[in-house]
């Protein structure tokens, strides 16, 4: 029996083995890329296996881009190790008494990049009217940009963002909104020349103009990208040295985890980000440890992650797919929370990478996070088909098949809940699309029932609870919830300045959702890193954002 599993485990992978063996012979006769001239060159090296399709900071959607811009842009303030809000391009800022108006004091030795955009090709100094020109488009519909909404019903685009001198920046809220320096810090946020977006037009994604601590070298798409040194950078460590300590960047683009995992054994990669299912059983143990065998040849980092993954249910009632679907009804959707076993599915399927989701959407890391006073759903089989029973099915009458959109890499992820589902009465299909496919689906409330994940556009709970906030559009309220008293709570929450108020204000609004089900919390993320023995001062973060300023090699 065992031979056959094995067997079957073999042909599974063929595809992925065959393109790590043919990798192996074709390194036997490419050695012109030698580990010593590399770290020679003092560039970090990474790969990006799902590309990167814009280095516009109005585009960075998704972990892919975030990366590579959050290199190359600076925000007015960012977020440090321990998630506070601390300053970048503004020294300090004073806030009124009402909470409206916020007035940011300019550092004034932050130059944009050398760039033929500026005059004689300097890059210039960054002043208030970029940042006002930087908003402005952010918010603009000719943008199109999918971060728009941060700025919805919080900011008048023609009043609300003011330059009082070069050094002094103000930005004027419609009603006070306590998590707005959060937002801020988001790579959205990022402070463009207006000079190198009007050159450049469309194609300022490929040609990205900032004052982040890398500047832009090259890019051949689907090959790799290059990012230098910016020398001008303003920051410096403890010591007066001027950040970064790297000369460069260099990203390649290989679309196969088994190939970028060889070129990280051939110490081609410093690191690597998230272990492919295929061989992660190779390097960690259940327990999601290094293996003995891998231990002082690589590093494994390890940190919580402001990422929850979930399932969505469409709940508009005036959808067609909803009125049509058994998932209309509460007791269906929370009989779908009690009926798989997270656990399980966490030890075996995911290497303990992360943590069962048994409280609220409101992952582990935020401070209003607590088990104790908001309670989840635990695998409880017979509570499932009590629920069923009570939406009125039963093994005689079950419920209609139910359809279940993922993408290929969580595809047996989903086979996994779709069988212990089918265990308490259900019949779930899975249906593996593309990822553009299921955005796309998922933005125009086309999906039912799809995997989702949701990952902090900035460190405050708020953010997860703008995804069930009926006046958020799709994105980002991708089941179209909505519920007066949770709506209620949300604008008080973003109102009230006590941290200790809001956050119970918080615990209030994730048992709502809950209680109602509008999602199935699976697990709450975890960052993991494989990184070489010789990289320094790398290290994870919250938000799982590459974060480069500080590192060098030994």
């Amino acid at each position: 029996m065992k031979l056959v599993k094995n067997t079957i485990q073999l042909f599974r992978h063929w595809p992925s083995l065959l393109h790590a063996a043919f990798f192996l012979f074709y390194c036997s006769f490419n050695i012109s890329c030698s580990n010593s001239k590399r770290k020679e060159q003092n560039f970090f090296h990474y790969n990006e296996t799902t590309g990167i399709s814009s280095l516009d900071p109005a585009f960075a959607k998704n972990q892919s881009n975030i990366w590579a811009v959050h290199q190359l842009f600076s925000t007015l303030v960012e977020t440090d190790e321990q998630l506070h809000i601390v300053p970048s391009l503004s020294k300090s800022w004073d806030i009124s008494t009402d909470r409206l108006h916020i007035t940011f004091h300019l550092r004034t030795d932050v130059f944009f990049h050398d760039n033929s955009c500026f005059a004689n090709g300097k890059g210039r100094k960054v002043v208030a009217n970029d940042v006002v020109y930087s908003f402005q488009r952010l918010m603009d519909k000719n943008t199109a940009s999918p971060g728009a909404w941060i700025f919805n019903n919080r900011v008048d685009a023609a009043t609300g963002f003011i330059a009082l001198n070069d050094s002094t920046f103000q930005l004027n809220l419609l009603k006070p909104f306590v998590q707005i320096l959060g937002v801020l810090s988001n790579v959205y946020c990022s402070i463009v020349p207006k000079e190198a977006v009007e050159k450049y037009k469309t194609d300022f994604r490929r040609n990205p103009v900032g004052s982040g601590p890398f500047r832009f070298k090259a890019w051949e798409e689907g090959q790799a990208l290059i990012l230098t040194k910016h020398e001008n950078y303003f920051e410096r460590d403890e010591k007066g040295k001027r950040l970064p300590y790297l000369d460069g960047i260099k990203v390649s683009f290989l679309d196969s985890k088994a190939t970028e995992f060889l070129e990280f054994r051939q110490k081609r990669l410093d690191f690597v980000n998230d272990i492919e299912a295929s061989f992660k059983d190779e390097i960690l143990t259940r327990n999601g440890e290094l293996r003995k065998e891998w231990e002082g040849k690589i590093v494994l980092n390890k940190h919580p992650y402001l990422n929850i993954e979930y399932l969505g249910i469409l709940v508009d009632g005036s959808n067609p797919l909803v009125k049509n679907s058994p998932l209309r009804l509460k007791a269906i959707r929370q009989a779908i929370n009690y009926g798989f076993d997270k656990r399980k599915l966490m030890l075996y399927l995911r290497n303990s990478i992360g943590t069962p989701a048994e409280s609220g959407f409101v992952p582990m890391g935020l401070p209003s996070f607590d088990t104790n006073i908001v309670k989840g759903y635990n695998y409880d089989p017979q509570k499932a088909k009590a629920l069923l029973k009570e939406a009125g099915f039963d093994e005689q009458h079950p419920p209609p098949a139910i359809k279940l959109l993922t993408i290929p890499i969580y595809a047996d992820l989903a086979g996994y809940i779709a069988r212990e589902l089918q265990d308490i009465g259900f019949v779930v299909q899975v249906e593996a699309i593309q990822k553009s496919l299921l955005l796309t689906q998922t933005a125009k409330n086309q999906a039912l029932f799809f995997r989702a994940s949701w990952i902090a556009d900035y460190p405050d709970a708020e953010n997860y609870f703008s995804v069930f906030y009926s006046k958020n559009p799709s994105p980002p309220n991708y089941t179209r919830y909505n519920n007066p008293a949770f709506d209620a709570l949300y604008e008080q929450s973003t109102k009230e300045p006590n941290d200790s108020i809001r956050y119970k204000l918080y615990q209030q609004m994730d048992q709502i959702i809950i209680n109602d089900a509008p999602v199935v919390p699976v697990w709450y993320d975890m960052v993991i890193h494989l990184v070489q023995p010789q990289v320094q001062n790398f290290k994870p973060n919250a938000l799982n954002w590459l974060e480069l300023r500080r590192v060098r090699f030994k």
